[in-house]
């Protein structure tokens, strides 16, 4: 029997400690083929969600996906995230979280009206950790947002120690 992966269950519990005070929990995702999402707010191949009890409906997280109904630009579109696709799960306040080693074989790229280039940097710089169930002893990583002082500059993510 293969050993179910540790990802959504710190997924979950980083949701949980957003929500217990009262930060804003966000999740950056890659989007390929599988991920249900709006397309037109993809950037670089990924897109960011707010998944705040207030932004969602029906919000269900567990070991497989992550599935919600959520409001775009007015519109209510059902979104469909694999946990294969998180990226990060962390605050918006403080970007406190963690963020996820994403290792996808079947690769599909995402329609290039979709994949929009800001400047050439991709837009979160992402600190990766292991989610396979491998006995390297090694914890995962938390993660840090820079703040720009320029507007038009996106928030990135850092290793913090």
């Amino acid at each position: 029997m293969s050993e179910i992966s540790t990802k959504p269950y710190f997924m979950r519990a980083i949701y949980e400690w957003c929500t217990d005070n009262g930060y804003t929990p966000y999740m950056a995702v890659k989007v390929n083929h599988a991920v249900r999402v709006p397309m037109e707010f993809v950037r670089n191949g990924e897109i960011v969600l707010n998944v705040s009890f207030g932004a969602t409906s029906g919000l269900k997280m567990d070991n497989d996906a992550v599935a919600f109904k959520a409001r775009f630009g007015g519109i209510s579109r059902e979104i469909y995230v694999p946990v294969a696709n998180v990226l990060a799960v962390y605050a918006s306040e403080n970007a406190q979280g963690m963020a996820f080693e994403v290792n996808l074989t079947e690769e599909e790229p995402v329609p290039t009206q979709a994949v929009a280039e800001e400047g050439g940097k991709p837009a979160l710089g992402l600190a990766a950790v292991s989610s396979k169930s491998e006995a390297s002893g090694e914890l995962p990583v938390a993660v840090g947002v820079n703040k720009s002082e320029k507007k038009s500059e996106r928030p990135s993510l850092k290793i913090i120690k």
